[in-house]
């Protein structure tokens, strides 16, 4: 017998704080103002709550988060590892503690002043030491290869130089991006579209990545919430039900620069990891999604998670995108708030709540008649992803 989260749990709130490049306040209280965001929204109360869930990157602990927000005793409480690639983990983790009885209401969470406070482009020297982390840095910081940007780059070069890429298709997704960030009120970038030839005139950062092929760097916090689907239903909003939840690793996996057990640099073995497990557990295909939520924290991994999840094939992404596939009038919109590139960079949550909305019918850039979404957590690096579904 398989057994599955399949329509177990649901998303029932989603809150966030403002997006911006200076919150003026702490991260403890970015994530407490959109925790207590989120169950306000799920129509909870603070003491309804009785599990945490966040990244291991984040400062913010469970019970500093508890005791400020007034949720008192905490019957679950969860870390998820790997940057970004933990966004749609920490809700699988969360359904998966409603599903066994661990919890009944839990509050995943991301805040941080990434902006304003640490900036996680930039090089660090946190990964140093003897960890088997700072074991595998210790092959390429010692060269100055110490940064995501440079990273990706690598990845995208052999791309290029396989299915004959360029950097105008990179450019196309950050177009879209931006496009959708223009008409989105909470968007960084609202108001303010760009052509693909802005993109090709943006400063270089590591050849082939311009500017423009880079997310933000945002502070800001997004929580969501998640409880049992049956629960959900009684709730003020129409619940976001989990399909399938999905985490993966490839075999002799590296934290973004998979370049010695991974022979083949034009692939993401996780996210593909990630991909044949939401489509087995939730039982649809592809053709089924109408949205899809990808995380866009470089242009070029957009492509790479297209093919990786079957929406074409193997080098086949730049022909995808090339007639507006991707647009908010296209046959598969990528992130209609604007994705990280645009809307902010909250490590991929704002991307889930998107999703949310998406199927509440509240986004701000209102898709028709949306019953199916797909959100995938970062690449490059161990990941996950989620369906959700409105049955």
């Amino acid at each position: 017998m398989s057994h599955t989260l399949s329509g177990k749990a649901a998303i029932a709130g989603i809150g966030a704080t403002e997006f911006s490049k200076q919150s003026g306040r702490s991260e403890l209280q970015l994530a407490s103002e959109a925790v207590l965001a989120a169950i306000a929204d799920a129509g909870l109360k603070p003491s309804d709550v009785d599990g945490l869930v966040t990244f291991s990157s984040d400062v913010n602990t469970e019970i500093a988060v508890a005791r400020e927000t007034g949720i008192g005793e905490l019957s679950f409480f969860s870390r998820v590892e790997y940057g970004g690639g933990a966004a749609c983990g920490t809700v699988a983790h969360a359904a998966m503690a409603v599903a066994t009885g661990q919890a009944e209401a839990v509050v995943c969470y991301r805040a941080f002043n990434e902006r304003s406070g640490h900036r996680f482009g930039q090089a660090t020297a946190s990964t140093r030491g003897a960890t088997s982390q700072g074991l595998e840095f210790s092959w390429h910081l010692p060269y100055g290869f110490a940064t995501p940007a440079a990273w990706v780059a690598m990845f995208a070069r052999r791309y290029m130089h396989e299915y004959g890429a360029t950097s105008e298709d990179f450019g196309r997704v950050a177009v879209a991006m931006r496009r959708h960030a223009a008409t989105n009120p909470a968007a960084w970038f609202h108001g303010r579209p760009i052509t693909l030839e802005e993109h090709q005139d943006s400063r270089w950062i590591v050849d082939p990545l311009h500017l423009l092929d880079c997310c933000q760097e945002s502070d800001g916090g997004v929580a969501i919430l998640v409880t049992s689907a049956e629960r959900a239903r009684d709730l003020p909003n129409t619940p976001a039900v989990i399909a399938a939840a999905a985490q993966g690793a490839a075999a002799d996996q590296y934290m973004m620069f998979s370049y010695y057990g991974q022979t083949d640099l034009t692939e993401l073995r996780a996210m593909g990891v990630v991909g044949e497990r939401l489509w087995r557990d939730s039982g649809l295909t592809p053709a089924d999604i109408q949205t899809a939520i990808l995380y866009d924290h470089f242009t070029p991994f957009v492509l790479y998670q297209l093919e990786e999840l079957g929406f074409c094939p193997r080098g086949e992404a730049r022909h995808f995108i090339a007639d507006g596939t991707i647009e908010l009038d296209g046959k598969l919109p990528v992130n209609p708030h604007g994705g990280q590139l645009g809307e902010a960079y909250i490590h991929g949550m704002n991307g889930i709540a998107e999703a949310v909305r998406q199927l509440r019918g509240t986004a701000a850039n209102q898709l028709p008649s949306i019953t199916n979404t797909l959100v995938t957590a970062g690449t490059g690096v161990p990941t996950s992803g989620l369906i959700l579904t409105t049955t």
